[in-house]
């Protein structure tokens, strides 16, 4: 499955600007990633965009803390998942993209679950 999600960089800043903003989706690991409100909204961004690709959005079965976003040696971004989330959804491959650009931050993601592939393809 594929989730796709773009974020307002100038009101995702105002976000910003709130107490403990952060802390609300972020864990410190991540946070310690942090270089920008364009690096911030990129992780929000993605972290949006794999709950989309889990078809649940961001709630009661997968929520923010439940994703930790990552970077490589490269700096390319990655993800892990709460292991509860992997085994319910049997989820077998991920990957994860982040860009910003022209004040919009934009994040894909992509989940490879074998039980969402009991999806039927035609009707």
């Amino acid at each position: 499955m594929i989730g796709i999600d773009i974020v307002d960089l100038n009101r995702f800043e105002k976000f910003l600007k709130k107490d403990k903003a952060l802390k609300k989706f972020l864990s410190d690991e991540e946070i310690a990633l942090i270089t920008s409100s364009q690096s911030a909204a990129g992780f929000f961004a993605a972290k949006e965009a794999i709950s989309k690709a889990l078809g649940t959005g961001i709630g009661r079965e997968c929520a923010f803390k439940d994703i930790i976003i990552h970077k490589d040696d490269l700096g390319s971004p990655y993800f892990t998942l709460k292991k509860e989330i992997v085994e319910k959804f049997q989820i077998t491959d991920c990957d994860l993209s982040i860009s910003h650009d022209g004040g919009v931050v934009i994040a894909v993601a992509y989940i490879d679950s074998s039980k969402m592939k009991n999806r039927p393809l035609f009707h």
